[in-house]
């Protein structure tokens, strides 16, 4: 290749006979033509030569610029790598699990870091031999092409094409490079590359931009000229021999490309959280942390949310405590009145009996048979209740038979003369599956059921009683069905037949609007009775018994009969010892009445038992309180297990709940015992000068409103403060407090009898329980071991951060030990409640304000032993009630 020098001077001459030629005005040959277009064409080859020259270098220069960077982003590798792992731990909830992730990562990282060097270092190596290759090929056909002054336009544009091609690729290279320095520079705000460096890559890349656009436009100017003329074939074989040679060079770039792409994609595949490498290392640790920024803040949006929906409840809940009627602070009506103004829209009657579709039919003795609708009816209770043991039982099957011949036809009533040859199973599939579809309705349409529930329930739901709106307890009236009854009711079975209006007598006040009946029904009766508490009445056909519409608990007409409950039972507190005195002489009276009124209030005082009602026999179940006990019921020991005058109880009381209690009693009282049941049959009675009448009569003469009823809630409440002023310790936690609380109310439920059977699941729920404390012990046991670890550690570093990751260690060991008493006070709990009702004492027996007074005095949430509805219930109690109250 000439010298500068050479091609200058070769250049001034051409310029100088070009200028001799135009003053000489003659016409040049073709010849002399030609020999123009090649110097001209060759003078252009040279200005991209020198262009290219020049690229190469800036090129080198970049390469330099490179490896600098890379030293640098070296040095500040492991301090940066510090400073995000401190970052990620103080973000992070679990430290020891989280640290030995990131150490395991990092490693990965380091290995990957030397893997993508070797393959950069191999690359740059390669396109250094390809550019001296390359640039050494250009001389050799720059040479030929100014010794073949043969070539044609065709060689010429090809030529151009491929040094046009060779630019864009080496453009292509720069920019990804520049691109690259970027994300570099994005990265590395922590610590910045040079103001130097930064203004070199600019300048180089405005020089590089400026070049390749003044090379550009002179090869497309170039492009745009008039063709030449062909030569001969042999220099065009010659020259596109030599275009396949650089095509094969030149085909590497595009390959060293695409292995740059791939390493840039498994780049993003591998897990990087430390800044071993900046640019991509640095990259995927800005990445990892944006992402656990991003769930923090996604966790405090959602929580954030969370509170606001919470605080618009809180408001709707205090704009609702606002607006309920604190009917507490008026004056109560006197003369029995109980309201001034009420006004309904009567109860909700069931729907009318949907027939059995074609396919599901009733067989008697292997026969299809159809029912007539009332039989068919009645048919479908028994298949509804075919898996239940009710149906198993004689005195069911034999009720249920006797009143379905009541609604067979004639012809039905003479072909079904035998229960056990009737199949029902198809029936019973039937209704099985229908319940089965409407418990897999999906949520739309469940949401939609509900709605419509909802407007029923707003509907005929509410009242207006003395201008406000109160909630209605069971405005539906109970369906059609089965009788079935508490134990073994002799009425069990029976037909319990479809109210209709004309059953049904309707209470509300003269100056409201009525309630109108369905539909070609009329009413019973319409009453404007202010002295009772009930909406609607009726009788129901199996007991004869007046069944009512109520209002809510939480209404003022039920908590105002709680409250003067309670306060009738806080009087006997002041009688009960004259009461007392007043029974024990009884125990000596030369009447066998008084006597017998004696022992009976002693047993009703001491052990909680209620009075019992006289019953016909044979038409409820067979339960009796303490009036109409039977010599059956009670077995006399003068000495058992150690202790004298034991009295032993064993029978059903109410809802057929069985009473067994072995308890000492006073002498007198085993004495008077032995003489009541003297000379009579198990089937007597022991107190048979007494009934409840009288019991009640006597009581009402000692303390006015005192029946035998106000001393079990007397028990209960006095019972469940002794206990919670004996249990509740001062420095036990609120699910401490929580144990003490149902411990004491426990106490009540064993005092007054009120028993249940063990849940079906509790055996499932107690091994769950189980096996959440045994997984909190393990993590409890980690946790502790890792503190001691800490600890150790602390002693040896003494510095701030391993003193900070013991204090978080500490509480974190803390807070699992309060989970594992949480859930071992949780599963002491349910153990102890297996066969306990506390709920019955709780809503029934027990002065609300005892618990109130005692939730403001520990610090213990009302919500954690009254649920909403029964703190609606007892609004009244957790209004006015302070922390000294006393029953």
């Amino acid at each position: 290749m000439p010298s500068d020098k050479g091609k200058e001077q070769v250049l001034n001459k051409m310029d100088k006979e070009d200028e001799e030629n135009k003053n000489s005005k003659k016409i040049s040959s073709p010849q002399h033509e030609t020999e123009r277009e090649l110097r001209s064409r060759k003078r252009k080859i040279n200005i991209i030569e020198n262009d290219l020259n020049k690229m190469h270098k800036d090129d080198i220069s970049k390469m330099q610029l490179n490896k600098a960077i890379k030293i640098e982003q070296n040095k500040s590798c492991d301090k940066t790598k510090r400073k995000i792992k401190g970052k990620l731990l103080k973000t992070s909830s679990c430290h020891e699990s989280f640290e030995d992730v990131l150490l395991n990562m990092d490693e990965q990282l380091k290995e990957f870091c030397t893997r993508k060097q070797k393959n950069k270092d191999k690359k740059y190596k390669k396109r250094n031999k390809n550019s001296s290759c390359k640039q050494q090929d250009q001389k050799e056909n720059n040479f030929n092409r100014s010794d073949n002054e043969c070539e044609t336009d065709n060689e010429f544009k090809d030529t151009s094409e491929k040094m046009i091609a060779e630019k864009l690729t080496s453009k292509e290279t720069s920019e990804r490079e520049d691109q690259h320095l970027e994300e570099l520079n994005l990265n590395m705000n922590s610590e910045p590359l040079n103001s130097e460096d930064d203004s070199g890559n600019q300048e180089s890349k405005q020089k590089e931009e400026s070049e390749y656009e003044d090379s550009s436009t002179k090869l497309n100017l170039n492009m745009n000229s008039e063709p030449l003329n062909s030569e001969d074939d042999s220099g065009n074989q010659e020259t596109k021999q030599k275009e396949e040679s650089e095509h094969e060079d030149s085909s590497t770039k595009p390959k060293g490309k695409s292995k740059r792409l791939k390493i840039e994609v498994e780049d993003d595949e591998i897990p990087q959280t430390s800044n071993a490498k900046k640019g991509r290392g640095k990259k995927s640790v800005k990445q990892t942390t944006n992402l656990k920024t991003n769930i923090k803040a996604k966790g405090k949006k959602l929580k954030k949310e969370k509170n606001e929906e919470d605080q618009l409840k809180d408001e709707e809940e205090k704009k609702k405590d606002a607006e309920k009627w604190k009917w507490w602070e008026e004056e109560f009506y006197e003369d029995g009145v109980k309201w001034m103004f009420l006004e309904h829209k009567g109860p909700l009657f069931a729907p009318e009996y949907e027939p059995l579709p074609s396919g599901v039919d009733f067989f008697y003795n292997g026969n299809r048979m159809r029912l007539s609708p009332a039989a068919e009816e009645m048919a479908a209770f028994f298949a509804k209740m075919l898996d239940h043991e009710y149906t198993t039982k004689e005195i069911f099957r034999q009720n249920f038979f006797d009143d379905w011949k009541k609604e067979m036809s004639k012809s039905e009533e003479m072909k079904i003369t035998d229960l056990n040859k009737c199949d029902f199973r198809e029936l019973h599939q039937y209704f099985t599956e229908k319940a089965e579809a409407k418990k897999a309705l999906p949520k739309e349409e469940k949401q939609k059921l509900k709605m419509e529930q909802d407007a029923i329930t707003e509907e005929y739901g509410y009242c207006i009683m003395d201008g406000h709106r109160e909630r209605i307890a069971n405005f539906k009236i109970e369906p059609p069905g089965l009788f079935r009854g508490r134990g073994d009711h002799p009425k069990m079975g029976k037909l319990k037949k479809r109210i209709m209006p004309e059953d049904v007598i309707i209470n509300c006040s003269k100056d409201s609007k009525i309630p109108e009946p369905p539909k070609g029904h009329y009413w019973k009766e319409v009453r404007f009775d202010n002295k009772v508490t009930w909406l609607a009445s009726w009788v129901e056909n199996v007991q004869g018994l007046n069944k009512y519409v109520m209002l809510n608990p939480s209404s003022k007409l039920k908590a105002e009969k709680d409250w003067q409950k309670y306060e009738v039972a806080r009087r006997l507190k002041d009688r009960i010892d004259a009461i007392q005195t007043q029974y024990r002489a009884d125990w000596k009276s030369k009447e066998m009445k008084a006597r017998q009124r004696g022992v009976a209030l002693y047993f009703i005082d001491k052990l909680a038992l209620r009075a019992g009602n006289e019953k016909e026999e044979g038409e409820t179940a067979d339960t009796v309180g303490c009036c109409s006990l039977r010599v059956e019921h009670i077995n006399l020991h003068d000495d058992s297990d150690g202790l004298k005058c034991v009295v032993e109880f064993d029978f059903l009381g109410k809802d057929s709940i069985r009473y067994y209690n072995k308890v000492p009693v006073e002498k007198q009282v085993f004495r008077n015992l032995k003489l009541f049941m003297e000379n009579k049959d198990p089937s007597d009675d022991v107190f048979d000068r007494l009934n409840t009448s009288d019991l009640n009569k006597h009581l009402q003469e000692l303390m006015e409103g005192l029946t035998a009823k106000v001393f079990r809630t007397y028990n209960a409440s006095i019972t469940l403060q002794e206990q919670l002023a004996e249990l509740t310790n001062l420095e036990s936690s609120i699910a401490e407090k929580i144990l003490s609380y149902n411990r004491a109310n426990r106490a009540v439920a064993i005092l007054c009898n009120h028993q249940r059977a063990p849940p079906k699941t509790f055996e499932k729920s107690m091994k769950n329980i189980q096996a959440k404390i045994e997984a909190k012990m393990e993590q409890f046991a980690a946790a502790k071991k890792d503190l001691k670890n800490a600890k150790v550690d602390c002693k040896v570093k003494k510095d701030e951060k391993s003193k900070q990751v013991v204090e978080k260690k500490n509480k974190f060991v803390k807070k699992l030990e309060e989970q594992l008493k949480k859930l071992e006070v949780q599963a002491t709990d349910r153990e102890e409640n297996k066969q306990i009702a506390l709920g019955t004492s709780k809503l029934n027996y027990l002065d609300p304000r005892i618990t109130v007074a005692w939730c403001k005095k520990w610090n213990v949430p009302i919500e954690k032993i009254y649920n909403k509805t029964q703190r609606e219930k007892f609004a009244w109690a957790i209004d006015m009630t302070e922390e000294d109250f006393e029953f």
